[in-house]
């Protein structure tokens, strides 16, 4: 992958740090395999520039599409999309965002934000999971 962009804030400078959901993007969060196919129709849809995306490289996979800021509260998701950043929620969520270069294990980035994808486009998100039956 390439490093399109300078460094969003949130994007550690090496190694990987926890961020607070709802504060500088949403999240949703699919599980294995699941996840891993709609990252991959995402990115193709996306003709590759599909914004962040962050992928746990053990345990269950997680896949996380990160989503701007106030997005996953406006929209109704499928069964299987865990969400994360609404405002008004009693519990917070602190999110794995693994740095561009060098190790990060156990996280990793499945598609890296760009400048033209700073975050994941909620609606190509929402038509993939569609798809792919979530």
């Amino acid at each position: 992958m390439t490093n399109a962009i300078d460094p969003l804030e949130w994007v550690p400078a090496s190694g990987h740090q926890l961020r607070l959901a709802g504060v500088h993007f949403d999240a949703v969060r699919i599980e294995g395999l699941r996840g891993e196919l709609a990252a991959a129709q995402l990115i193709e849809a996306a003709d590759g520039d599909a914004g962040p995306v962050v992928c746990e490289v053990t345990g269950f996979r997680w896949m996380y599409f990160l989503l701007a800021p106030g997005e996953v509260r406006r929209h109704r998701w499928p069964l299987g999309v865990q969400r994360f950043g609404e405002r008004g929620s009693r519990t917070a969520t602190y999110i794995g965002i693994p740095a561009l270069d060098g190790n990060t294990w156990p996280l990793r980035w499945y598609s890296e934000p760009t400048v033209t994808a700073p975050f994941v486009e909620t609606g190509r998100l929402r038509a993939v999971l569609e798809g792919v039956g979530l």
